[in-house]
C-alpha cells in the first residue's frame, strides 16, 4: 500500500477565524500539523482553501495545493487535492489528518494505514479513544462511536456515530476525526449527496455508513489536542 496524507485547511473557521495561521510557539498551526504528519514517513500535502495557507506551508518546505474555496467539506477538498497531486493514482490510500491537530502523533496515520492493510472489508479507517470525562457522554460536541468491538479487542467495525448520550453501562468511545480511505471509497463518498442521517446528526461519516461502506476503528490511548476555540489555542501554546 502507498498512503498519501492530506491535511485540509481553510481560513474561514467560524469559532476561530484564520485558525490555520494561528501562531503556536513561533510556527503557524498548519505548519506544525504538516511537520507532525511528515514524521510518519508517508508523502504529505496540505489541501488549502486559501493562498495564505499555501504560502505558509511552502515557506516551511512543504507541499500545498490551492483548492476551490467554495468546496462544501474537508473531504471534498481532499479529493480535489488528491486528483491534483496524484492524477495517475499511484497512492491507493488517502489519510485525512486534521489541520487543527498541531501535535497529532505520526503513529495515528500509521494506525489508519495498518487497519486498512489488516482488514480487507474496511473501506474507511478511523480512530477512537476512551472518554476523557464523564461529562463527555452528554456533550453533543463530543462525537461517540458505536463499535462492534470484541472483548479485549483493539479494533472493530463502526455501527454508528452519534452526538447523543448512549444508554446503558459500557465504554463510551470518543471519535477522533482522523480517517484513512481506500482511494476508490473516497471518490465514491465524495460523489454521493449528503444523506438523511448525515444531515440529522451533522456527521458526514454517516453518509458512508448509509452508502454501505464499512468503517472500522482502532482504539488509541489518548485523543490528540484539537484546536477549536480560543481556549484550545491557549492550551496548544502552553504545550508548545
Amino acid at each position: 500500500m502507498n498512503p498519501l496524507i492530506m491535511i485540509p485547511a481553510r481560513m474561514a473557521a467560524t469559532r476561530l477565524p484564520n485558525k490555520p495561521l494561528a501562531d503556536i510557539g513561533g510556527k503557524p498551526m498548519i505548519v506544525r500539523a504538516w511537520e507532525q504528519a511528515a514524521l510518519s514517513g508517508f508523502r504529505v500535502a496540505v489541501a488549502a482553501g486559501d493562498p495564505e495557507i499555501v504560502a505558509a506551508v511552502e515557506a516551511a518546505g512543504g507541499l500545498a495545493v490551492l483548492t476551490d474555496p467554495d468546496l462544501p467539506s474537508g473531504s471534498d477538498r481532499i479529493r480535489a487535492a488528491v486528483e491534483a497531486v496524484d492524477p495517475d493514482g499511484a497512492h491507493d490510500l488517502v489519510i485525512n489528518i486534521q489541520g487543527d491537530m498541531p501535535f497529532a502523533s505520526p503513529d495515528l496515520a500509521r494506525a489508519c494505514a495498518d487497519l486498512l492493510a489488516r482488514e480487507s472489508a474496511c473501506d474507511i479507517a478511523t480512530l477512537v479513544a476512551a472518554e476523557a470525562d464523564a461529562s463527555d457522554r452528554a456533550n453533543p460536541d463530543v462525537v461517540k462511536a458505536v463499535l462492534a468491538l470484541p472483548e479485549g479487542g483493539s479494533s472493530g467495525r463502526a455501527l454508528y456515530f452519534t452526538r447523543s448520550t448512549l444508554y446503558g453501562d459500557g465504554p463510551v468511545w470518543r471519535h477522533v476525526g482522523i480517517y484513512g480511505y481506500r482511494r476508490e471509497a473516497l471518490m465514491r463518498f465524495c460523489a454521493a449527496p449528503p444523506s438523511p442521517l448525515e444531515k440529522r446528526e451533522k456527521l458526514e461519516q454517516l453518509r458512508a455508513l448509509e452508502m454501505g461502506l464499512q468503517i472500522w476503528a482502532s482504539v488509541i490511548d489518548e485523543a490528540p489536542l484539537s484546536v477549536d476555540n480560543p481556549a484550545d489555542l491557549e492550551a496548544a501554546r502552553a504545550l508548545a
